[in-house]
């Protein structure tokens, strides 16, 4: 099992307009409350670049670097606001250590309130909720293993459901995890990408969609 930290959190909140894109294999036009394939920046997500962690567009993609260890990086699409949803999102590393978490957020109020639904590059994953004292895998007390998680420089597709009170995380399209906690009801969704005891987490998201379930 990998261990979790309680680690200092750098925020990348952003802004983004809606946007439609085209049928999905399991999802109408109509069930779309959210996409965007990165292929240009009309969405305006942040284009940062600090000493501990950067976001950009690159390659049609969104990335996420970290660059400090044990700490994350998250992005959300300004002011969007859901309640119940489904979020897919192909997430692939671009360099760094295989020890990394990245995935999506959904709930998003602040810093201290969201839930998230992470994998990472040495196949593990986990149902996240961050609060005032961090962020802790719910049902577990770390990440657990999964052969589901395609390892190393690899593309993982994620999927991300959070209805009612029930949060369901599928990797690859197989369940690999699903808890139930209902402190968070509304709120933004977003991505996001960490560190444990290496530093150099890349990430590169793409085909970002949320569904209305």
């Amino acid at each position: 099992m990998k261990s979790m930290r309680f680690s200092l959190i750098f925020i990348l909140l952003i802004l983004a307009s809606l946007a439609c894109f085209s049928t999905s294999a399991q999802s109408t036009p109509s069930n779309i409350l959210f996409s965007d394939d990165f292929s240009n920046t009309d969405n305006k997500w942040d284009q940062v670049t600090e000493s501990t962690r950067s976001s950009d567009y690159y390659n049609n993609a969104y990335r996420i670097t970290v660059n400090d260890t044990n700490s994350d990086a998250w992005a959300n699409p300004g002011s969007e606001s859901f309640t119940d949803v489904q979020i897919e999102v192909d997430a692939t590393k671009n360099s760094g250590p295989d020890d990394n978490d990245f995935g999506i957020i959904c709930r998003y109020t602040d810093v201290d309130q969201f839930y998230y639904g992470v994998v990472s590059s040495d196949g593990y994953y986990g149902i996240m909720k961050m609060t005032s004292d961090g962020g802790m895998p719910i049902g577990s007390d770390s990440l657990l293993e999964s052969d589901k998680i395609i390892q190393g420089d690899a593309s993982n597709h994620i999927r991300f459901d959070c209805v009612g009170s029930t949060l369901t995380l599928y990797v690859n399209s197989t369940q690999v995890d699903q808890q139930t906690d209902s402190t968070y009801t509304t709120g933004n969704v977003g991505l996001i990408a960490g560190t444990f005891d290496t530093a150099g987490t890349d990430v590169l998201f793409d085909n970002l969609f949320v569904y209305k379930p």
